[in-house]
């Protein structure tokens, strides 16, 4: 890379003292300290021994074990089996097999969602968004019929700001269809009709009720998009993301479905690129920041290979792909709402480096019900910062070449390139048994993700991780229903219906002593909606006892000499004295208590120990 500070003739201006064979030191100068030397004086093995000695201090790392075993411990399987290396290296560029540029330049399209109950208290809401850095409407609406587009839409410079739908029903888009056919000016030529063959799942149904074809369904919809230049079909991967699918899974459906377009409109006399430019993609971002990157890039990648191969003009780099973003629903979670605005921040974030064309960021409160002013102006104010402050849209693909994205990027465009195949050898995305395979692969994927999350390996803060059990939450209307499979949905549960008597929380020792356990102890079970009573510092079986007020689940928390020391006298004092269920924090064993009837640590399958602990106080 060149020196940011070098001279026209690539000389770093006083920058460098000594040749650059000459090693590096700190030398101070007028009370401050400057660089002497090369900059790369730290190789890789260096960065390996500091790692490792820190994993060591960790017990994440044996100490015989090498120093390279670092980038075993620090390297992260997705959940489509691709190793997220912990640091990037020029290696990673080796045997890259895809390759791709970015599209989008500048800013992107801020979109704000808005849900449409009453049209008139909607049209306040989009208001209000366009005025105040929303640069373009997502409307849900919701099931009963369409609403008045003229009381909805009032007051909205439809030439400057597009209007998307999100998943429509064919009443709802046909009407909105007739609304901009019969306005007067432009419309805005990213304003989308919005059909979605896939996700609303009509096509089995109108098929089978009336014999309908997918042609038929799409084809009134193009013509009517043409002739008002506008968008007319969505590819909408965020509907199998809320069902828990994978990054490749979601990516591989997407472009499945995306090629299922191109062929119904090639039957409708379209040439490839046209076809492609009435279809936009929208793709959920995580708050899984490097991967989010690499998911957007390989899209782009993915698509690109798609038109080249369906003969557009002038190869991959000849077509265009519209790409709408939307901050991941499943990660949000109902409890510690306040979290969820972090969340959003680096999905969106993800979003705008990965190249989003158009991204909606979900308000914190959606789980709650309807947004409020206040989440839908934290929401839109996201991008604003983002692209104003932080300056993040400034420069075109800006992890472009960062070793460690390349390679997430070229293995996960791969990766949903070979899902693609799967769902091209049975039949493409318009077969019955594409569809099936793709829902059972999902709920495989889903099930394994369950199980990270009910181990806390995959942790969700304020849900698994410092919940906070007599939080209260802020209160909000009744949204419109969505389906959307939380990835914490299991302790939210727990949380909806918490436990109706608390645990004896038996602490041994001084606070310094027991704390750290009797913290990992509570935090455990408020996450399954379960209160603790504690005891404090105490010195014996005596204090502990005294205090016990005959609740049926106590647990021990100590330390391993203090449960060496006087842990089965406590347990068979507490069992004499009415505890039922005796729980260690830690691991049994002879070094500290065998006598128990259930135990935490680190690793624990957290959802089935609370459920055995809530059916113990339930008893």
């Amino acid at each position: 890379m060149t020196d940011p500070d070098a001279g026209p003739d690539g000389e770093a201006d006083g920058a460098l003292e000594g040749g650059l064979d000459e090693p590096a030191e700190l030398q101070p100068e007028e009370g401050s300290l400057r660089l002497v030397g090369p900059r790369d004086a730290y190789d890789v093995t260096t960065w390996e021994a500091a790692s490792a000695a820190v994993l060591r201090k960790a017990r994440r790392l044996g100490e015989d074990a090498p120093d390279s075993d670092v980038w075993s411990a620090l390297t992260r399987t997705s959940l489509d089996g691709i190793g997220v290396a912990p640091i990037g290296r020029p290696a990673d560029l080796d045997g890259l097999r895809t390759r791709g540029r970015p599209q989008r330049s500048g800013s992107w399209d801020v979109r704000t969602q808005v849900e449409v109950v009453d049209a008139r208290a909607a049209n306040e809401a989009v208001l209000q968004d366009l005025e105040n850095g929303a640069t373009s409407v997502l409307l849900h609406l919701d099931g009963h019929g369409a609403p008045n587009w003229g009381t909805l839409l009032d007051g909205v410079l439809l030439d400057l700001a597009p209007v998307v739908l999100d998943r429509p029903s064919t009443e709802q888009l046909e009407s909105f269809a007739d609304f901009l056919d019969g306005i007067e000016g432009a419309v805005h030529p990213h304003t989308n009709l919005s059909f979605d063959l896939q996700t609303l799942e009509m096509l089995v149904s109108r098929v089978r009720d009336d014999g309908a074809s997918a042609r038929d369904l799409v084809a009134p919809v193009v013509r009517r998009a043409s002739q008002l230049g506008v968008r007319a079909l969505v590819v909408d991967g965020t509907a199998l993301h809320d069902r828990g699918a994978s990054d490749a899974q979601e990516l591989g459906w997407a472009v499945a479905t995306g090629v299922a377009y191109l062929r119904l409109l090639a039957h409708e006399g379209f040439d490839v690129e046209p076809a492609a430019r009435l279809i936009e993609f929208r793709l959920a971002a995580t708050d899984e920041q490097f991967p989010t990157i690499a998911k957007l890039r390989a899209a782009r990648r993915l698509w690109a290979r798609v038109l080249e191969a369906s003969g557009a003009e002038g190869g991959a780099e000849g077509g265009e792909m519209a790409l709408h973003v939307v901050t991941s629903r499943p990660m949000t979670s109902r409890r510690d709402p306040w979290v969820n605005m972090l969340r959003g921040t680096v999905a969106a974030f993800a979003a705008g480096v990965g190249g989003a064309d158009a991204i909606t960021v979900v308000p914190f409160d959606e789980p709650l019900g309807a947004p409020d002013a206040f989440g839908r102006r934290i929401a839109r104010n996201t991008s604003s910062l983002l692209i104003e402050e932080s300056h993040v849209a400034a420069v075109a693909d800006p992890a472009g070449g960062a070793y460690a994205v390349e390679r997430l990027t070229d293995d996960l465009a791969a990766a949903a390139w070979a899902e693609l195949g799967r769902i091209e050898a049975d039949g493409g995305a318009l077969a019955d048994d594409a569809r099936q395979g793709v829902k059972q692969r999902v709920r495989q994927v889903a099930a394994v993700r369950d199980a990270q999350v009910a181990d806390r390996s995959r942790p969700l803060t304020g849900v698994s991780e410092f919940p906070h059990l007599a939080e209260a939450l802020p209160e909000r209307d009744p949204g419109i229903h969505r389906y959307v499979r939380h990835y914490g949905w299991a302790y939210e549960d727990m949380r909806a219906e918490p436990a109706a008597h608390p645990v004896f929380l038996a602490t041994m020792g001084s606070v310094a002593a027991h704390t750290a356990r009797a913290t990992f102890a509570a935090n455990l079970f408020a996450a399954g909606g379960v209160s603790v009573e504690t005891v404090g510092a105490t010195e014996g079986v005596a204090e502990v006892t005294a205090a016990y007020a005959g609740q049926r689940v106590v647990c021990l928390a100590g330390t391993d000499a203090a449960y060496a020391e006087w842990g089965a006298d406590l347990v068979a004092a507490l069992r004499a004295a009415g505890a039922s269920y005796v729980v260690l924090a830690g691991r049994p064993g002879e070094r500290t208590v065998t006598d128990v009837d259930d135990s935490c640590a680190m690793g624990v399958d957290a959802l089935g120990f609370l459920g055995r602990i809530r059916e113990e106080l339930a008893r």
